[in-house]
């Protein structure tokens, strides 16, 4: 599966050059990989941003997405029902839809959060 969607926190490690996103950045470089950013990260990203919880430069982040030929994920209907039958084993809303997302597409789902493990088989932590 050469399709990738990053969770909020892959995305800001692979824009900061975090050594825990090297692997990802392995498969990325695959023939035919596409990697997608939902746009819950831009709101999760934009929420923080706002309440002074994330020091980020957004439009320097949109030129990295850009330059990077990541594509856009858009929220629709389609992924509200996975996003309702996902068990409660994790509490972040955020977290949550973009799961249903990885699922419904499919997609592999990359995250620094171990937890999320115990709801696909499509997780990859880094």
């Amino acid at each position: 599966m050469n399709n990738w969607l990053l969770d909020t926190n892959a995305l800001i490690w692979f824009f900061e050059g975090s050594p825990r996103m090297d692997s990802a950045k392995e498969l990325f470089s695959l023939p035919g990989a596409k990697v997608h950013i939902s746009v819950v990260s831009w709101w999760e990203i934009a929420i923080k941003v706002r309440l002074d919880k994330l020091p980020i430069n957004v439009s320097e982040l949109e030129a990295f997405v850009n330059e990077y030929n990541f594509f856009d994920l858009p929220l629709t209907k389609a992924f509200l029902k996975a996003y309702l039958d996902l068990p409660n084993i994790h509490k972040d809303p955020f977290d949550h839809m973009l799961l249903a997302q990885a699922i419904t597409c499919p997609m592999r789902f990359i995250t620094g959060d171990a937890q999320l493990a115990d709801y696909s088989s499509l997780v990859m932590v880094v």
